[in-house]
């Protein structure tokens, strides 16, 4: 951590331990007390009270975040030729088939997501040792694996991600970024917390969402009221 200027060192100080701020108190402190000299990542951190080994409670899904995540993502659409020109416009960064498997067979993954037909799904199982542990697999459940390949990487570019809860019960993701206002970072906040609202297992027992923490990139977390992510 860099030396911190006397306006980090106020909000670091304004942060008590244990208290719950509202989610524009939140996103306003994250904002200061970013000690980064990139623009950091604001990520969210949410508790729930599910029991992610037991099938019926996995919480996953996808949200697109209503000013994007602010980060560029590089996305590799593997499609049949006459797709090429759909993946392209829709901006695509890297597009083809086999030279591209050919170079993830040879260990290449400097993408970020890949969005695929169900027909090349047959293909890309051969590269699961690859993707798998990266994360890169691509999922009909995560809408990468479709027909309609120009809008999925127009949805991909423009901040629609994907998130699933960890072992422990957590999810974790990035929400933005630090250059952010704060009304920016608070509704995309929003708009994932609806979504995880939206995906709560009928199975869970006793408070579905038991914590809310925003931080940045190398900073502390902010605990965030439940109850305030809803109002204005």
């Amino acid at each position: 951590m860099g030396k911190l200027t006397k306006n980090q060192k106020l909000a670091l100080e304004k942060i008590e331990e244990g208290k719950a701020y509202t989610l524009k108190e939140a996103a306003k402190l994250v904002k200061e007390i970013t000690t980064t000299k990139f623009d950091a990542s604001v990520d969210i951190d949410v508790r729930l009270g599910v029991d992610p080994r037991k099938a019926n409670q996995m919480v996953r899904g996808v949200v697109s975040l209503p000013n994007g995540t602010g980060k560029q993502v590089r996305v590799l659409a593997l499609c049949s030729p006459d797709k090429e020109a759909e993946a392209k416009a829709a901006g695509a960064d890297f597009v083809g088939l086999d030279e591209y498997i050919d170079k993830i067979k040879g260990g290449w993954t400097d993408v970020d997501v890949i969005i695929t037909m169900p027909a090349i799904m047959g293909k890309i199982g051969a590269l699961g040792r690859v993707l798998g542990p990266r994360g890169l697999m691509p999922n009909p459940k995560s809408g990468t694996v479709t027909m309609e390949i120009g809008k999925a990487v127009k949805e991909v570019k423009q901040g629609k991600i994907d998130f699933k809860v960890d072992k422990y019960g957590i999810v974790h993701t990035s929400i933005g970024k630090a250059s952010f206002s704060e009304d920016q970072i608070v509704e995309n906040a929003r708009e994932f917390m609806s979504t995880i609202m939206k995906l709560k297992p009928s199975s869970a027992k006793g408070t579905y969402v038991k914590s809310v923490y925003l931080s940045t990139t190398m900073s502390k977390g902010v605990k965030v009221d439940t109850k305030s992510i809803d109002e204005n």
